[in-house]
């Protein structure tokens, strides 16, 4: 008899019979094609680990998660498994590598053992991989320019829209400096921020204000002009140019205006909606003509110097490229015929990431070129048209942010647990009386479900499962059969998908993580990036499994991978598995530098992680922390939502006083003032600790108060030295 049709038997069984699936039973044969399941002792198991592990390395892995596909220059795999950062990219030497796992264990583990003590998730910043790009792309410009006998010169900015951070836009100034590397802003705060940091760049460095702008917008530009920040004006609506007007006649500073060109050319992607006479920003061509001539009858068409496009991030092609690059070069060469002093042609945005490693032109998350081929694209473009209107060669501008800070940083993570969904037990009682509390129509579902696992009919089989589930699920809502009964039928159920192969094996790991907050895109606009184990990848991923976060939200998970996979492979966690004694398994996320901690909300109350900035050195493990930071906690991010975490603290700290005052008068309770002090500082830790979960050290503390060690975490700042006054307080991380 098939090993199914014995399982379905075994329900009939009376008491005192082996089911199926009872241990002193030996596993049938199962169906044709399917492998036969075994039993193996814990020794065994590690055996049989140690021979896969025998056959994998860790190039197996750096190919099964394409990290010399999106990874290179700046990511491989070691020969310890572990993930290393090349932080100069195709210069970097042996001796340079960075063991990714070393940064996450020095900053990860507890002070007392020689870490930083901050707690995951964890934001890793490399300055030097964000040199090595700026200086790649002048690079490939520089080189474009030379060879094809360009006769000007290329001069980016940095959009900080991308990335914000301080630590970011100022690197980006310092490392640009050289080759006049400038700043794009789009909102008045960020043109507060650009004007800053530009005062310590080149003085030649563009200051390129786009967005919608109001008069005090334009009036900041304006003023930036006379701190003698090379700032130019570009108009995103007509309006805007009374205003620019207006306010430089009024403030007597002559300014620099540039238009941004509505383009016929665009792509069709997600990232295309931005281009083309529908898009958001920009003017048409009859726009253009009218602030010609206005700016000419005012006579002002001298200021105008810039004309600025975007076709849209993430261009697929060069082919693409190009004719956009085409179309803009002629509308730029019918300003200078128009009279205008033009002076550079701002390409915007668009040199796109392959984030997948499918170097694929069809692809949202890919594109079909490098550095050097965009760059070629670009200057044989604008020189092609120009040359043939006999019009001066401009300065080439580009606002690629994307592509100068996704690489440089990495989201590290780990995961708390791995569930899959495990068959109910068949229970002896629940069989015993199955078919006796079945209706007329499950209980034929289940003679015919005995009757096709006899027969063999597999797919059938599966058929009068669901049918029999179905008709039971309905039973136990009417009141009509016992929880016991129900879960019978789940583990007969299950067990006919497990014999004939048709289960999900996909499991669940927990991750320690925000979706909403750190990886704002995947949610929002189904952006995938590379996400990968940091570590054991000398070891052959034995299971695959989506990533659940923390947050209470259906949402909040990662089911879509790169390469069209809707699971990850994984490695089994060491020890139990469900936290405690599990060993750390940590997963990185790569390519997310832009756009993900700006976007990044506060969902659950769940802050931004801790941010450690990593340099290449000459020391024993090639690395310093030059700036370590840990995330908002628990009453910063209460804060942002107007709470009041001081307030907070005194109410609960009086409830507390109230409380166990009146267990001392009623119980004469000499560990109360003992536990008053623990329960304030309990309640000062939590909220100074990160929102997150304390898979560190965590551990019963204070009489049975549960928190993390603030030594190792960098929680409240009084220790347990201080005084009781002193550990009521709330103190600011």
């Amino acid at each position: 008899m098939p090993a199914l049709a014995c399982c379905v038997d075994a329900a009939l069984s009376p008491p005192g019979y082996a089911l199926a699936g009872d241990s002193s039973l030996l596993a049938p044969v199962t169906f044709f094609g399917v492998p036969p399941a075994t039993t193996t002792t814990d020794n065994n198991a590690a055996v049989n680990v140690a021979v896969e592990n025998s056959h994998w390395s860790p190039s197996l892995s750096a190919s099964l998660y394409k990290i010399d596909g999106w990874g290179a220059p700046y990511f491989s795999v070691n020969s310890s498994g572990n993930i290393s950062v090349r932080p100069h990219g195709s210069e970097t030497l042996a001796h340079q590598e960075i063991d990714l796992l070393k940064i996450v264990k020095k900053v990860s583990d507890p002070k007392s053992s020689g870490g930083l003590g901050l707690p995951l998730p964890l934001i890793v910043r490399f300055p030097d991989v964000l040199k090595n790009r700026l200086e790649c792309l002048q690079s490939a410009f520089d080189y474009a320019i030379e060879s094809q006998g360009y006769e000007s010169h290329y001069q980016g900015v940095y959009p900080v829209k991308c990335n914000q951070d301080r630590f970011v836009v100022e690197d980006i100034v310092k490392f640009g400096s050289s080759f006049r590397f400038g700043l794009e802003a789009g909102s008045k705060p960020e043109l507060l921020l650009a004007m800053s940091c530009l005062c310590k760049g080149n003085p030649e460095s563009l200051l390129v204000c786009n967005g919608f702008k109001d008069g005090e917008y334009i009036s900041l530009a304006l003023v930036a002009r006379k701190l003698a920040l090379n700032t130019v004006i570009v108009l995103e609506q007509e309006e805007e140019l009374d205003l620019v007007i207006d306010l430089s006649k009024k403030l007597c500073i002559r300014p620099v205006i540039g238009v941004r060109a509505k383009l016929r050319t665009k792509h069709s992607g997600h990232f295309g909606s931005t281009s083309g006479e529908k898009g958001k920003f920009g003017l048409t061509t009859t726009q253009i003509l009218r602030v010609v001539r206005k700016l000419e009858q005012v006579g002002m068409l001298d200021c105008l110097q810039l004309l600025h496009f975007h076709i849209g991030s993430q261009i697929p092609s060069t082919t693409l490229l190009a004719d956009g690059v085409g179309e803009a070069a002629q509308i730029y060469c019918e300003l200078v015929r128009l009279g205008a002093h033009m002076q550079v042609i701002d390409i915007g945005g668009g040199l796109g990431i392959d984030y997948d490693g499918s170097k694929s032109s069809e692809s949202d998350i890919s594109v079909g070129y490098d550095l050097q081929e965009y760059a070629a694209a670009v200057v044989q473009a604008v020189q092609y048209v120009c040359d043939r209107r006999s019009i001066k060669h401009p300065i080439i501008c580009s606002e690629s942010g994307r592509a100068i800070v996704s690489h440089h940083s990495v989201l590290i993570f780990e995961t708390v647990s791995a569930t899959s969904y495990q068959s109910p037990a068949l229970s002896t009682l629940g069989l015993q009386y199955l078919v006796e509390g079945l209706s007329d129509d499950a209980r034929t579902d289940y003679h015919n479900l005995s009757a096709a696992a006899i027969r063999g009919e597999y797919e059938t089989c599966l058929i009068y499962s669901d049918q029999l589930k179905q008709r039971c699920v309905e039973q136990f809502k009417q009141g009509s059969l016992g929880i016991e009964q129900l879960a019978a039928v789940d583990g007969l159920c299950d067990l006919v998908s497990k014999a004939i192969g048709a289960t999900d094996s996909v499991r669940t790991y927990h991750a320690n993580l925000s979706v909403f907050t750190s990886i704002p895109d995947f949610w929002g606009i189904g952006q995938l990036f590379p996400i990968v184990p940091i570590h054991r990848l000398e070891e052959r991923p034995s299971a695959r499994g989506i990533l659940s976060d923390l947050t209470c939200d259906s949402d909040g998970k990662i089911d879509k991978f790169i390469g069209g996979e809707s699971s990850l492979p994984l490695h089994e966690l060491e020890g139990d598995g469900n936290g405690g004694n599990a060993g750390r398994y940590y997963l990185g996320m790569f390519l997310g530098g832009a756009y993900e901690e700006a976007l990044g909300g506060v969902h659950n109350l769940f802050g931004g992680p801790s941010v450690v900035r990593v340099s290449q050195s000459d020391g024993p493990h090639s690395f310093a922390v030059t700036r370590a930071v840990a995330g908002p906690s628990c009453g910063d991010v209460l804060r942002v939502m107007q709470h009041e975490p001081e307030l907070m603290f005194e109410t609960l700290k009086h409830r507390a006083q109230e409380f166990l005052g009146q267990q001392m008068e009623d119980e004469d309770d000499n560990n109360s003032i003992h536990n008053a002090s623990a329960l304030a500082s309990c309640l000062a830790r939590s909220f100074n600790n990160m929102p997150y979960l304390c898979c560190l050290t965590a551990a019963m503390n204070n009489n049975g108060f549960y928190y993390c060690d603030s030594d190792d975490f960098n929680g409240v700042s009084a220790d347990s030295g201080a005084g009781e006054d002193e550990q009521w307080s709330y103190c600011c991380a």
